[in-house]
Order: structure tokens, then sequence, then C-alpha cells
């Protein structure tokens, strides 16, 4: 079939390549196909959830957040179903727009689930007809999948074909609310009329158990050989809850649970043993948390029988989301990943508590407190929203505190990170990375690095800025927040960085002593052969409490072009003389010195007109072009930032 290749060109073009992935089997080796069904706990006995008609365990809700998420409910109750139209899903071959299709769909699941929520913390009947509605509704719905994940149809993009239903994200996500729908309030509904149930056993059975049970050709199943990225866990956390829910066969049942198995082996394969998420840390809740989630769901479900979390590899790719933290709400945001993160508290503190690292499990302890956890609803879907309810007097109550570490360095992700003093914001915080141009969410930026001072931006990676047609489709590269020219790193004899995994940093090495943190990479393979470089050497010396220096000391092959260094900040930087540039914060002011004599400055101011990234930076970043002056073939220069 033609389907994976299809969705990899158009949607995941960066991730085209077989790679060399690992085959550890972590999960598949443990048991084999025909054990699973022994593993099983009987039923839904391994569901830790109250029942819908145990009023008091729901009444043991906060009463100020049972209040506000019966009043969603409310404010549900007058919902307009309406219909997703078939000129908005058109509207994504037709203008590049996702937002036409998925605004409406995802009010849809947005009203269905308060209004579930609602009814299990009311009890009184008083919100099913419009529950019954948003089934009804969803149900007559072609496919639950957003129109921009088509392409996983033989038909490709524009209409979805009824007799092709594919799993995407939003397949997962509608099925989960449709089966814990089922599980809590199938007594309930089947007083209404027993059609309504029947309807939902139905549509999981069209729409999600039978496709998942026959196709292994979707690319983020893993099975084609193709790179898998959070669409893996993402989908297949959802595809387990839905088979253990709703699949009678437990011949079937154990077969897809293990096919669930050995898919997401695939996504721990694709993981080094550093656990390093190259999506980055707003991606890390749906790529390394959906892991815990699944993971932790194997486990109530087989009474504890499968379990990984002692694994040192398991446990990594935990930790991760806390050395990615620079100060709340910034965290290093390389590739795709935005530049604030909430992360998901409750995934957080649980996946910290199961590891047993209590730096992971105060970080979710803190983030839930910024998220007003005591006053405000624990977001995320319906599991997600119940599991932390259902805890949250426990993470509530537990130490909150920030994870700022010292430093760390991931040395199979080429990562590394470090802060002027350990449990301060204080001061510097600087991060740097080596890798690859074919990192899951790439962008060219091979040898960059960003800057913070007492918590605040600097240095930037500008990040990526609303999704559309383009960002996923061979003209990713043309957007120019994906350019080497606009991250901080070189343009060689003009030639700026290509996409691909030939393009990598070479001799990477990471080194501390005493107050000193020193990362250094050779980036040239990151150019393509025209931009006729023999070696890039970039030195980052990081200084605790006094500086940070980027030393470029490079061999070039040939003259033939203007070779640069680029430096993005959202600071307005003000040139006091030749080799010296102020930048000025919020209550700092930060001094970039460079030999004016082998160099010249020009600054050029970059205006944003995406939503999203002025979310982050405001009306304008800026783009500092330090241009080398002399024909050389081979020079060293340095740039030293300091806060005097």
């Amino acid at each position: 079939m033609k389907k994976a290749t299809f969705i990899l060109v158009i949607c995941f073009f960066w991730n085209i390549f077989p790679t060399q992935a690992e085959e550890r089997n972590m999960l598949s080796q443990l048991y084999n196909e025909q054990e699973i069904e022994e593993l099983l706990l009987p039923g839904n006995s391994w569901i830790s959830f109250p029942e819908y008609a145990d009023r008091e365990a729901w009444e043991g809700i906060p009463e100020n957040i049972r209040k506000e998420i019966i009043q969603h409910g409310e404010e549900s109750l007058d919902f307009e179903w309406g219909v997703v139209k078939a000129t908005d899903f058109l509207e994504y071959v037709r203008s590049g727009d996702r937002r036409a299709m998925q605004n409406p769909f995802s009010a849809r699941r947005t009203a269905l689930q308060n209004l579930v929520l609602a009814e299990l913390a009311e009890g009184e009947g008083r919100f099913l007809d419009q529950i019954i509605n948003g089934i009804w509704a969803l149900s007559e719905q072609t496919t639950w999948s957003y129109s921009a994940h088509l392409s996983l149809q033989d038909a490709g993009s524009g209409l979805p074909d009824v007799e092709e239903p594919i799993i995407d994200l939003a397949v997962g996500e509608v099925s989960s609310l449709f089966s814990w729908t089922h599980h809590f309030l199938k007594d309930e509904l089947d007083k209404v009329n027993p059609l309504i149930a029947k309807r939902i056993r139905y549509e999981i059975r069209h729409k999600v158990l039978d496709v998942y049970d026959k196709r292994e050709d979707f690319w983020w199943m893993g099975f084609t050989g193709r790179s898998v990225n959070n669409w893996n866990v993402w989908v297949n956390h959802n595809m387990l809850t839905t088979i253990l829910l709703m699949e009678e066969d437990p011949e079937r049942k154990a077969r897809n649970i293990y096919k669930t198995m050995r898919s997401v082996d695939k996504f721990i394969d694709y993981y080094e043993p550093d656990g390093g998420c190259d999506e980055g840390p707003s991606y890390w809740g749906h790529a390394g948390g959906a892991l815990f989630e699944y993971l932790e769901m194997l486990h109530m479900s087989t009474g504890g029988k499968i379990d990984v979390f002692d694994r040192e590899m398991i446990k990594n790719i935990g930790r991760y989301i806390y050395r990615a933290q620079i100060s709340y709400p910034y965290v290093i945001n390389f590739a795709d990943a935005s530049a604030r993160s909430g992360s998901r508290p409750g995934i957080v503190y649980r996946y910290g508590s199961v590891i047993q690292d209590p730096v992971m499990q105060a970080y979710g302890a803190f983030l839930a407190e910024k998220a007003s956890w005591e006053e405000n609803i624990p977001g995320g879907n319906l599991e997600a929203t119940l599991m932390n309810l259902f805890q949250l007097s426990e993470i509530n109550q537990a130490e909150a505190r920030e994870p700022l570490i010292s430093d760390f360095y991931l040395p199979d992700l080429q990562v590394c990170g470090a802060r002027d003093t350990e449990g301060s914001s204080e001061g510097f915080f600087f991060a740097a990375k080596g890798g690859h141009n074919q990192e899951s969410h790439n962008h060219n930026d091979v040898g960059n690095f960003i800057l913070y001072y007492n918590g605040q931006p600097a240095i930037i990676d500008v990040g990526v800025g609303t999704y559309t047609r383009k960002t996923f489709s061979s003209q990713r590269y043309e957007i120019w927040t994906m350019q080497s020219q606009y991250h901080n790193a070189p343009t060689i004899n003009g030639i700026q960085q290509k996409p691909g995994k030939q393009y990598s940093a070479k001799n990477v090495a990471f080194d501390k002593k005493g107050n000193e943190i020193r990362f250094q990479a050779d980036v040239a393979g990151a150019y393509p052969e025209e931009a006729m470089v023999q070696n890039w050497y970039r030195t980052f010396s990081f200084k605790r409490g006094k500086s940070l220096t980027v030393t470029e000391e490079f061999r070039l092959k040939k003259k033939q072009g203007a070779t640069s260094v680029n430096f993005m900040t959202c600071l307005k930087p003000e040139k006091e003389s030749d080799g010296l540039l102020r930048l000025k914060g919020e209550g700092f002011s930060l001094v970039l010195k460079y030999n004016a004599k082998k160099i010249d400055l020009k600054i050029e101011e970059k205006h944003i007109e995406d939503a999203r990234l002025k979310n982050y930076w405001g009306e304008s970043v800026y783009r500092l072009v330090f241009i080398y002056k002399k024909d050389k073939l081979s020079d060293q220069v340095d740039f030293i930032i300091t806060d005097q």
C-alpha cells in the first residue's frame, strides 16, 4: 500500500529515512502474545476510578473544583453540535488552514468531555441528554481524524474516505473519550435507550478496533522501518485504553494489546540511553509523558506484572523534562518546541513517584502549583483529568520545588545546559546542541545555543510559528524560523545548513572543570559541499558568574562568498562602539564584545506577524549578523558576553 510513504513525504518528511535504532524489544520480550491474556486482570478490576454510582467518592472531589466542573458542564448544555462541513475538511488542501476543520471538531470534543465530567461530578442525570447529542453528533462524523492527517488514507488529503477509516492522534482521543463515557455511563444511557451505548460500541469497532487489528502500515506504528515520534505513544496509549475498555473478544484483546507493546517498542528503540527528547520539552508531554501513561496503564491492567520502570533508560526519559528547565515558564526550546511550557503536572509527579526521583516528583507539584490546581480543574483529556482529580490532594500537599539543576549533558542527544548557581535562576543560564538535521520536528540548527539571564531570554531560539500545511511539507525550510541563518549559527560562504541526518556535528565534547563548562562541536558537517568548509569548531566556554565566550575557529577550502555568524535576540541591541554591543533586558544589561578589526556588525529587525511567535517575543526580534571582513581561509574569533 502507498499510505506510509505518502504521509511521510507530506507530513513528516524529515523522518523519511530508516533509522539505525537499536532493537531492544523492551516490552515484547517480557511475555508473548498468548501470555498476555493470562496476565490481564479480570474485567475492569484494574480501573482505579470510582463507578458512577459511588456518589460519595465523586462528592469527595474538593468542593470548589467540583463546582467548577459542573459549571463548565452547564456552559455546554446549550452547545450547538452543528456539523463539521465537507468544506472545512477541504480548506486544508485549498489554503493550508488546519483550523477550519480542527476548531469546530475540537469544540465538539471539549463540550462532550465537559458534559461527561459534569455528570460524573453531579450524578443527577441533568447532562445526559446533551451527552447523548454529543455522542450522536460525533458518531455521524465520517472520520475523527484531523483534515491535516488525511494523507494517511489512499485517497490522500481532502475529504475522508468512508470506506477506509484511518487512525491518527484525534481518532485516538475521541476513541478514548467514547470508551470512558461508555464505561461510566452505559447503564444510565441504557435507561434512556439501549441503542446509544450500542452506537458507541459500533463506532469504536468500525473506526478503531477493526482498523487497529488489521493494519500495520500506518507510519506511526513503526512497523514499516520508518522513524517514529510522539504520535506512536500518544496513539498507542489511547488504543490500549480503547482495547482494554471495549474489546469483548479475549483472544483479539490479547493480540492487540501485544501489538501495542510491539509498536511502543519502536518508540523506545528510537530513544538513546540518555533519554533525551529531540522534540523538546513542550512535546515531552505527548512523547515521554505519553510513554509513561501507556506504561502506567499496562502496569495497572496486568496487576504490576509488566513493569519496566526500573530500567535506567525509562528513568532518563522522565528526567529529561526537568533537565530542560531554565526558569519557569521558560524551557530549552530547540526544534519546534515552545519557549514556555507548563508540561503536564500530574504525569510529571506520578512519573517521578514511580521512578523514585524526588526532583521530578517535586517538579510535578511545582507545576501543579503554578497551574493553580487548588482552584482550577487539572486539565487534559478525560482520563488525565480523572487521574489528576483523584490524586489532587496528594499533589497539592506534596513538596513543590522548581528543578534548577546546576548542569547536565546528554551525550546521545548532544545537548548541554548549565546555570550560574544551582537552585537559583539568578545570573546566566546557557544551553547548546550538536546533533543532526533530521531530528524530529527538526530545524536546521546544528551548533545552536541560547542564553538567559535572571530567568529571562537574551540570546534565543525563535522557535516555530503556527502550524500550516507548509510546516509539514517539502516547503518546510522555506519558513524563516526553520533556517540556520535565523538560529545562532554561522552562514559559510553564503551557504546555510541543509536538512538530513548526514548534516551533523562531529567531534562533540563536553567538559566540566571547577566553575567552567566547555562544550565544543565541529559544525562543518551540517553544511553542504558548496559551503567549501573543512572544519568549523564552535567552542562555548561558560564561566559561572562571569561570562559566556563563543569561539569560532574555522578552516575553509575556498573563499567564495560572505561568511558570518548570526545571533538572534529578543532584546533591542544598542551598538555602543566598534566591538561592543549592549543588550538591555528587564532589570539587567548584557555586554557583547567582539573583535571589530575582524568583523563588521549588521543589526536587522525582524517583524513578527505570526500570533504564536508574538506571544513569546512580541512585535519584533533582532538578528545580529557578524560579518567576517577579510578573505581568510582560516581564523579564530571570540564573542564574549558578560553582565558588566
